[in-house]
This record gives structure tokens, sequence and C-alpha cells, in this order.
């Protein structure tokens, strides 16, 4: 795999099936939109791809859609002339024109304003751009890479997003998993970054029981990588150099709980019999995962050895 991937961790079949089409995809103009969960990596995966593009000699420019007020971010784009507004003082080149010849990172791309889908449309149609108070238009040379947290084909179907520019986008796919559909890498992933961050705080890492791998396993990480990161960097400034168990990690991952989880479940007024549905509950689980221990375990919020302790308990098949 090419060094500019390397920093991308995992061995899942999921997640290497991504990073092969994105070297493929790298070495080509063609337009990309990247998808997944916040905290997947996609900014990395973008940085990769231009590092190991032709255009790797020119500057990789970077914006997050997002954080912008929707009246700023046609002139973030496209740039002005002194005297397009009021506070237009002299002229401002936008992204575009500062990533001529490089390539223009697209982050939270479904944040757009329509108005501003318009003349992104445009641009990829034709290579240009025309700044706010300028006559004329001009050419810039920009590879568009493009992510988004959100489904666009369903903003598209509600309205939110033009159709046009969502298959001009969606040139070449790109899908990063959720971490949670990666378990498998999460004992990599745990040991690569705490000694990253071991490295770079000068402190001894912790080390972690099998008991408390599995709970992470288990957890579902809705932020996913950079959850996992905060999560290592946390445990090494607050315990450095200990072996940390099941009970040493935060409450929010050995006992989640979801909104309403307390409720979500009535007791009948002629009772149960909480052996037996327990017992019910994880073989259903088993069911669903074929067999899989693991992701039964995930289903049922415990870890595996837990699971395995009830299923001797209960003499599962």
């Amino acid at each position: 795999m090419n060094d500019a991937f390397t920093h991308l961790l995992g061995q899942a079949p999921a997640f290497l099936a991504t990073l092969r089409s994105a070297q493929l995809i790298a070495a080509t103009e063609v337009t990309t939109l990247i998808s997944g969960e916040t905290g997947t990596g996609k900014e990395l995966l973008a940085q990769a791809m231009h590092q190991t593009s032709s255009r790797n000699r020119t500057p990789m420019i970077n914006i997050n859609c997002a954080a912008l007020p929707d009246n700023l971010v046609e002139t973030e784009l496209f740039g002005y002339r002194r005297g397009a507004f009021t506070d237009a003082h002299q002229d401002q080149p936008g992204k575009l024109k500062a990533a001529d010849g490089g390539t223009l990172f697209l982050d939270e791309v479904a944040e757009l304003p329509l108005p501003v889908q318009v003349k992104l449309l445009r641009f990829l149609e034709s290579g240009e751009i025309q700044p706010l108070g300028q006559t004329t238009t001009e050419k810039v040379d920009v590879r568009i890479i493009a992510a988004s947290n959100r489904d666009l084909y369903t903003l598209v179907k509600e309205g939110l997003f033009r159709e046009d520019l969502y298959y001009r986008l969606n040139v070449v796919p790109l899908h990063l998993p959720p971490l949670r559909e990666r378990f498998s890498d999460i004992e990599l992933l745990l040991g690569k970054l705490t000694a990253r961050l071991a490295i770079y705080h000068r402190l001894d890492a912790p080390r972690y029981t099998t008991a408390a791998i599995e709970a992470l396993q288990a957890y579902t990480w809705p932020g996913n990588v950079r959850e996992l990161r905060n999560f290592c960097e946390r445990m090494l400034v607050l315990l450095p150099g200990k072996s940390l168990d099941a009970g040493n990690l935060p409450a929010e991952i050995v006992r989640p709980v979801s909104p309403g989880q307390e409720d979500s479940l009535q007791l009948p007024g002629t009772g149960v019999q909480l052996d037996d549905l327990e017992a019910s509950m994880i073989r259903q689980a088993l069911e669903r995962v074929t067999g899989n221990q693991s992701k039964a375990a995930r289903l049922l919020g415990i870890t595996r050895s837990a699971l395995i302790y009830r299923i001797k308990k209960y003499a599962i098949e």
C-alpha cells in the first residue's frame, strides 16, 4: 500500500476495499464523493488521495461547508472583487482560485446552500469561476473531492440537494464504514493510537486486558475513530502505564444507555421468568448474526466473555 495511506489504520475487508479503490481513483482526475459517518476519516482519506495524485506538488485546500454562514459560502468559494459589497475593500481570491492546479476538499458538502450548489455545478461542468463583482469568468484547474456524513441521495429526494450536482459529484463514490462495522480493527487501532499518543505525551502506554478489549469491541462508537482516539488519549493521560480492565473503562462504554432506553420495555402485569427471557434474547441475537459471538454480544450490550458465560449457564447450543 502506498505510504500516504499507511496512516489509515485497519484490516477489515470493507475498509481495505475502500482504500484499494481510493488508490486507483487517486491516479486519475475524476471527481470523488466520500461518504461516511462523522469521525470515520474522510479528510484523512482525501489527503492520502491528493498526496498520491499527480497534483501532489500543489496545495490541497480544505473548506468545511458546515462551518460557514450561508451568506459567506459563495465568496469563500469563488472570491470577490473590490467594491462588490460594502466591506469589500480589496480583491479576495476564493478557495477555488487558491487551489488552482491542486485539489479542493469540500467537507460536509450537503450543507451548501442551493444557490451556491448551482454555481458549483457550473464550475464542475466548465472549469470556470466568476468572483462576485467580476463581469467575466476565468478558468481554474482544480480537482474536487467532496465528503458528507449525510445521505445525499435522500437529500435529493427531499429537495434539499440538487440532483444534477449529486450525480456530478458522485462520479466515483467511496464509503468509509463506521467503526461498529470494523470491530475486528478496534484492538489494532487501540494499540497503534495509544503508542503514537504515548510518544507525543512522553508517557508510558497503558495495557488493556482481554475483558477491556471485548468491552471496547462491544461499544458502538458513535464518534468512530475520532472518538476512539480521544478515548486512548484520556486513558493514557489519566492511567499511564497501568493495566486496564473493563472496570477501568468509562461508564458510557461499559454501560451505554440510549435516550429513553429505560422505558423501552414494560413489565407485563403477569410478570416474567427473567432467566427464560435472557436465554431467549441470547438465542435471538446469535441467530441474527449466524452464531458470531462478538457481534451477538454487541447486540446485547455485554462483553463477549459475559455472553459466553451466559451461553454455558443456559446450555445454549
